[in-house]
């Protein structure tokens, strides 16, 4: 054997295939693994893991850096979090294929359904493309701190192909579906590694219009995904409601069936029908029993809304008096609302409705304090309603204080989806389904709401270690989960393990220190752009294509990352 370029030593390995944890050596060059076992020659560099936990990178297959990847080459938070691969384009919204005309509706929508802020959006994305190929070709010639993959979203699609009819949800045409194939095939064949749609009503602009994507029939969807697939593995991956998915799930079942697609979506439990995930977990698995490919992604915690003062929504929010102060500056509103009659005209208003779809009624009964270190699953007697019985005073009243606290930066933490019976256990059930892999951590998104881009990290933490209320997972089930059963769900078999021919995606961790941070606000995108961001401790190192690109928490400066390609027809 040649000098390897990198040896990582004696660390505990969990190699990405669920088998048991063992000690040994990886050795790396040329961005792929050579050897895992005992190595004898020295590397250029080496890395001494022992004591430390050495996994393969994390791929993670949800997320919305489709804005971000033009701007920056740094692809945080998901590289903060030991992610080496991220997946982009998901639920329907991106940038491409776009004509000039649409920039501002495709920015709309993104930042309607994801919590991009339109300034950011604007002033970033350099629109140096109209086709899909062509954003493809763009993209391929950046370099990154992690591996992108690109997925075709409908939502561009449709307004590309039917201009204002689509984005009104008109029915398409024959002709229009055609025309909607054809340049799908040609996305796949310049490497989109799926195609995704949304089906929810929470998908709306920012001006209020719902998703155009919403109604699309089950004639558009099959002659896309058709399209599709005869050029190339290609993943269908789509968001149901749960007031429509008895009708949708089985309709995306038949798009399957009929053109062999493999199919992903989000599978959590939901308020309104709390027990409807054990249904469609049910459907699934029969699906895949009868060989169709179908992946569920699930959230790793608690789907979890971020409210204060300095972030999109908070429960006041729709309060008279609160509306009157809102436009405010956070240090001017700070010092009005710690004025004893404006909190005392405040806190004597209701919530009112309103049409958000991020907005809710305040239930404190399911509101709490996420503390430091956040604590993600918390029982119902540390909620705010439960809290103030105890006070002998009104959750508002708290709510009010702890938005005030540390300078008008505190936050309220409502899990809104998967915390239906005020613990993980359903969460639980979901990641041991055979055909469950993790997602939905949304990276580059929800920017004012939700900081979930650290699930990979959670899974170790709260999973394999720190969970207290109910039972646990195994790190090689965990670390499996979140690499190699994730990278074959998008069709990517050349990385997620830890073996020899592999693409030498690393991470070496000290296991003991893991410690997710509570979230943050950083202004740091463009124009001043505001984002929720969360501080991880533990990651040693994060190797992406043999090169170390974070190293004790700090970034490197490397940027091995690129543009992943998918299987294409005809192409080896």
């Amino acid at each position: 054997m040649s000098q390897p370029d990198l040896v990582i030593r004696g660390g505990t390995i969990a190699d990405g295939s669920g088998g048991d944890l063992y000690e040994a050596d990886v050795a790396i060059s040329d961005g792929r693994i050579v050897e895992v076992g005992k190595v004898g020659a020295k590397g250029r560099e080496e890395i001494e893991a022992r004591g430390r936990l050495v996994t393969p990178g994390f791929v993670d297959v949800h997320t919305h850096y489709d804005g971000q990847v033009t701007w920056s080459h740094d692809i945080s938070p998901s590289s903060q979090n030991g992610v080496t691969t991220a997946i982009m384009g998901n639920c329907g919204v991106g940038f491409a294929p776009c004509r000039p005309a649409d920039h501002q509706r495709l920015i709309q929508l993104m930042e309607g359904v994801e919590d991009i802020p339109e300034p950011v959006l604007e002033a970033g994305i350099p629109w140096e493309w109209e086709s899909f190929p062509d954003y493809m070709e763009w993209l391929a010639r950046r370099p990154f701190d992690l591996d992108i993959g690109a997925q075709l979203p409908h939502a561009a699609l449709r307004v590309y192909v039917m201009g204002e009819r689509g984005a009104r949800r008109d029915p398409a045409t024959a002709d229009d579906n055609h025309a909607m194939a054809a340049l799908a095939r040609d996305a796949v064949r310049a490497g989109a590694l799926g195609f995704s749609t949304s089906r929810t009503l929470n998908h709306r602009t920012s001006t209020g219009d719902y998703t155009p994507t919403l109604k699309a029939g089950e004639d558009e969807l099959t002659t896309i995904a058709s399209a599709m697939h005869s050029a190339g593995r290609s993943v269908l991956q789509f968001v149901l409601d749960i007031s429509t998915i008895h009708e949708d799930l089985p309709m995306m079942l038949r798009i399957a069936e009929a053109t062999q697609c493999p199919i992903s979506f989000s599978v959590t439990q939901n308020d309104r029908a709390p027990q409807r995930w054990r249904q469609t977990l049910a459907e699934i698995n029969a699906a895949a029993a009868r060989g169709l490919s179908v992946t569920a992604q699930i959230a790793a915690r608690p789907v979890g809304l971020l409210l204060g003062l300095e972030l999109s929504r908070n429960p006041l929010q729709t309060h008279p008096s609160y509306q009157a102060i809102a436009h405010l500056p956070l240090a001017e509103r700070v010092v009005r609302m710690r004025d004893p009659q404006v909190r005392a005209a405040i806190l004597s208003e209701q919530a009112r409705a309103t049409d958000d779809p991020l907005f809710f009624k305040p239930d404190y009964g399911k509101m709490y304090l996420l503390g430091d270190p956040p604590d993600y699953e918390q029982p119902p007697e540390n909620s705010l309603g439960a809290q103030a019985r105890a006070r002998g005073c009104r959750p508002e009243e708290i709510a009010y204080d702890a938005m005030l606290s540390d300078q008008g930066r505190g936050m309220l933490y409502v899990p809104f989806l998967n915390y239906s019976d005020g613990n993980l256990d359903a969460t639980y059930e979901m990641l041991r389904n055979p055909q469950s892999v993790p997602g939905l951590s949304d990276g580059g998104a929800h920017c004012g709401i939700i900081c979930d881009a650290s699930f990979p990290t959670y899974l170790l933490t709260h999973w394999t270690r720190d969970r207290r209320r109910g039972d646990k997972l195994s790190i090689p089930f965990v670390v499996a989960a979140q690499s190699r059963k994730s990278a074959l769900s998008v069709g990517l078999d050349d990385r997620g393990l830890l073996a020899p021919g592999y693409k030498a995606d690393v991470n070496v961790i000290d296991y003991d220190r893991l410690h997710l941070h509570p979230p943050k606000v950083h202004y740091d995108l463009p124009v001043g752009g505001r984002r929720l961001m969360q501080e991880v401790d533990g990651y040693e190192a994060t190797i992406v294509s043999g090169v170390v690109t974070r190293r004790n928490g700090e970034a490197t400066g490397a940027r091995p990352g690129r543009l992943v390609r998918g299987a294409r027809a005809g192409v080896q």
